[in-house]
């Protein structure tokens, strides 16, 4: 009988003892550290304000070290404190540290995966440069992301694989993947400008094939050099245009006198051979008055017009016209020396 009552008690104190260490097990992983069995509600202490020297002194320290060379690094390398649990054997004790061999197989298998190119699985967004930590089952996060997750689930484990007691090691593969691709676009932007640029400034000096091209190309050519002509001129155009009428008159001046100088009157076996070129020609009507031209000479079929026999001359460059048509035509010219209204050369005129 007392062996029993020895027993039973025995057994009632390793059951105390058992809950004792779950309960203290369960208050050290499963809660904040900073929580108390005294508040209920488990309000969080608040971070004393820092001063604008201690922020400038944050700033200045995250500066000097981004300006460093990146390194990878363990956080929370020393193990926590075995709990009452974990000593009894109640509740599996976290394994041994992580080697650095064994990191280097668990990042190798978070690049295999694609974990830094892919956004932060809690909040949505890419990691750019922002601190970044590979925990050991893989997964990446963000490092204010994952803090917040253990905040407000009051526990540690993988927001993915809901691995327990894992380890974080802070890596920098999202910021040289962002820094990469941002010096990528960069790269083609500035190749993009080279390359139009390049291709406006062959626009500018090869003509294209393209008759619509080839058309714009001239226009634009020419409207460059009326631009540069309008540029370099004198500010006074009447005088520049007056300049220009008179040049032009001088010039049809010198032509009118070299044209009368060349053209000389017609022989006698010249008119034969001029009025045998108007027979082959067959021409029946004056160009001016457009009438039936009465010739017997040269045309006696046509001489059966009904407004009577009209004087008909003949020119030196081979057209007929009647006599009336032909002065009345040399009446109205402004010139001194009337032109053909056909062909218009000087002529020396006959009356046939």
């Amino acid at each position: 009988m007392a062996m029993r009552k020895g027993w039973l008690s025995k057994a009632r104190n390793e059951l105390v003892v058992n809950a004792v260490a779950f309960q203290d097990h369960i208050t050290r992983t499963m809660l904040q550290p900073d929580f108390s069995l005294t508040d209920p509600l488990w309000r969080c202490k608040r971070k004393a304000a820092r001063s604008p020297q201690a922020r400038g002194a944050e700033v200045r320290a995250l500066w000097r070290q981004d300006q460093q060379e990146e390194r990878e690094y363990v956080l929370e390398s020393s193990c926590p404190p075995l709990t009452l649990a974990q000593k009894l054997g109640l509740v599996a004790s976290p394994g041994e540290r992580l080697t650095e061999d064994e990191w280097m197989q668990v990042k190798a298998r978070s690049v295999h995966q694609g974990e830094s190119a892919q956004p932060c699985a809690i909040c949505r967004e890419e990691f750019q440069l922002q601190p970044q930590v590979l925990l050991s089952c893989s997964h990446v996060f963000h490092q204010a992301c994952l803090q917040a997750f253990e905040r407000f689930s009051r526990k540690m484990c993988c927001p993915l694989c809901r691995k327990e007691q894992y380890e974080t090691r802070l890596i920098h593969d999202a910021a040289r993947l962002f820094r990469h691709q941002c010096a990528t676009r960069i790269q083609a932007c500035w190749r993009g400008y080279v390359a139009r640029k390049r291709y406006k400034t062959l626009r500018k000096s090869i003509c294209p094939k393209d008759k619509q091209l080839r058309r714009r190309f001239f226009e634009a050519k020419l409207q460059e050099l009326n631009d540069s002509f309008v540029r370099y001129c004198h500010t006074d155009t009447e005088a520049f245009l007056s300049d220009i009428n008179r040049s032009l008159s001088s010039s049809r001046q010198v032509f009118q006198q070299l044209e009368r100088k060349t053209v000389s009157e017609p022989r006698e076996n010249d008119w034969d051979r001029i009025q045998s070129q108007v027979i082959q020609r067959d021409v029946r009507d004056c160009p001016i008055c457009l009438t039936a031209l009465c010739s017997s000479s040269l045309l006696p079929e046509a001489c059966t017009s009904t407004h009577g026999h009209r004087p008909t001359v003949l020119l030196s460059c081979s057209h007929l016209y009647h006599q009336l048509c032909l002065e009345a035509f040399e009446a109205f010219t402004v010139e001194n020396r009337p032109s053909c209204p056909l062909c218009r050369s000087l002529y020396h005129k006959k009356l046939i």
